[in-house]
């Protein structure tokens, strides 16, 4: 535990189907805890209200969820593109912004990773198996915890620096990934069929965003609890 125990935000996800509700997953709520954080959820609201509470924040986490509107990097829908939502959409991007601006520590996982890379301009490939050759199997069908692919991660980075003699396997749930890298961004790991697997910033001290789901996989790898520990730590640093 730290002698400052940081508070890390975490944006809400948004479901309509059903109930309209915002929701985090406890998963990544546990991850943020078990690191020495202090999580507190982040609904959709006027814009000045988010800010406001970005304002009291130590660090920020972008959770996984739907797809982003192609619209937000410059291109149409296509016909495998899944859900999205506008609201959604502005949260993370206003908050990945601000966390960017003020250099705040930052995680983004999965759709955190891509919305990260849209707000520095980058796009994204809409739908792997279709734009992809030869691609991997991306939305496995076993166990959230366990790491069905390879990666390869470079050891001159923060990540690789994190990952020290961590398996070089990954969980994976997407059909969505990074095409063109965002300014300020550098790819830090990637998959056996290239698709971008993670991503840090050149110039701010924590930021990173990777694709696959840490937080899934914390009480079996120990490389997961480390992603955590060390944003946590960066948080902590103020």
């Amino acid at each position: 535990m730290h002698d400052k125990q940081p508070i890390i935000g975490l944006l809400c996800a948004h479901r309509l189907e059903k109930r309209d509700e915002y929701y985090v997953t406890n998963a990544n709520i546990q991850a943020i805890v078990k690191a020495g954080g202090i999580p507190i959820l982040i609904p959709y609201q006027p814009k000045e209200q988010v800010l406001r509470i970005l304002e009291g924040l130590d660090g920020l986490m972008l959770p996984g969820g739907d797809d982003i509107d192609p619209g937000r990097y410059g291109e149409n829908p296509m016909v495998q593109c899944g859900s999205i939502d506008p609201h959604w959409d502005e949260l993370d991007l206003w908050a990945a912004g601000f966390a960017l601006e003020r250099d705040l520590p930052l995680l983004a996982i999965c759709r955190g990773c891509q919305v990260l890379n849209v707000a520095l301009g980058g796009t994204l490939v809409q739908d792997i198996p279709t734009q992809i050759s030869d691609p991997l199997k991306h939305a496995q069908q076993a166990p959230s915890w366990y790491a069905t692919h390879d990666i390869s991660v470079q050891a001159a980075s923060l990540l690789g620096r994190i990952w020290e003699n961590g398996p070089n396997r990954v969980n994976s749930f997407h059909h969505q990934s990074i095409a063109k890298v965002g300014k300020g961004l550098r790819i830090v790991a990637s998959a056996p069929d290239g698709v971008i697997e993670a991503v840090e910033s050149t110039e701010h001290r924590f930021v990173l965003g990777v694709q696959w789901h840490p937080e899934h996989m914390i009480d079996h790898y120990p490389v997961a609890r480390r992603i955590f520990e060390h944003f946590v730590q960066a948080a902590a640093k103020g």
